[in-house]
């Protein structure tokens, strides 16, 4: 415990409010005295780091009920302990309902019962702030969270969206590949299928021709020679391709881009004569 503790001790007897300061003047509290309610009040404003209030019950002007009501109204967070030397029962149900009371404690006190009364207030007086405080920070990183969770359900509806664009745009692309009237075969440097439309299986006489499959295997032998004819050396070749029952002109380009794709792009069309 860093923090001092103050203690707040309202009585109309003087001698009452010597016998505290006696009883705790071996301890690092700090004490503060009044004969009535309403200075307790006044000390209570000047003093905003007070934790426990000790007040009698029965008092000239403002009774003990009352001032320890008020005490709850302007400072919540304060244990609050009602001295008596009267056993009305009615009164400490009503202190305890009104003042939101912690203890009462009958006078003639006992010394040791009451420091272990006090010791006990103070442990549950920091108690109560920690608690308090986990609660605040609880609360922020709950804020905190549901911030964090909007954004990432704003990012995963732009993403969404996003992907949804793309998709449009890709199907949006393949239907105009599949509709040029010139075939279009992309390779990639592995000799893996990346690319073929309807048109050119259509002139090179193979329907079944699937991406991904391996060039060697689906390609006939003068597409084959026209790909292998380009590089990064000889990066585009016009030519001639004959196969078994048409003739084809085939432009055969070697796609390097700064964005890292790489591979040969053929455009075939039938030769008219």
């Amino acid at each position: 415990m860093s923090e001092p503790v103050t203690i707040l001790c309202v009585d109309d007897e003087a001698n009452v409010l010597k016998a505290l300061q006696r009883l705790f003047m071996d301890e690092e509290y700090e004490l503060l005295t009044a004969e009535t309610g309403e200075q307790g009040l006044a000390l209570l404003d000047q003093e905003p780091a007070t934790q426990i209030v000790i007040s009698d019950y029965r008092m000239p002007g403002m009774n003990g009920v009352d001032f320890l009501k008020e005490v709850c109204a302007r400072r919540p967070d304060t244990v609050r302990i009602v001295l008596s030397g009267y056993a009305d029962t009615a009164a400490i149900v009503s202190a305890i309902n009104e003042g939101q009371i912690y203890k009462f404690i009958p006078k003639p006190w006992n010394d040791d019962e009451l420091r272990v009364t006090i010791a006990k207030a103070i442990e549950l007086y920091f108690l109560q702030q920690e608690n308090s405080t986990l609660s605040r920070e609880l609360q922020d990183t709950n804020e905190e969270l549901k911030v964090i969770n909007d954004n990432l359900e704003k990012m995963v509806e732009e993403r969404t969206q996003e992907i949804l664009f793309q998709n449009k745009v890709l199907a949006n692309a393949h239907f105009i590949l599949n509709s040029l009237p010139v075939g279009v075969l992309g390779v990639d440097l592995d000799g893996c299928v990346v690319q073929c439309n309807r048109k050119c299986r259509e002139l090179i006489g193979n329907p079944s021709l699937e991406v991904g499959a391996d060039s060697d295997d689906v390609l006939p032998p003068s597409i084959l020679e026209i790909l292998g004819g380009i590089g990064p050396e000889k990066t585009e070749l016009h030519s001639r391709l004959t196969l078994e029952e048409s003739t084809l002109r085939g432009t055969a380009v070697y796609m390097d881009s700064d964005q890292g794709q790489k591979g040969k792009i053929l455009v075939v069309e039938a030769e008219h004569t």
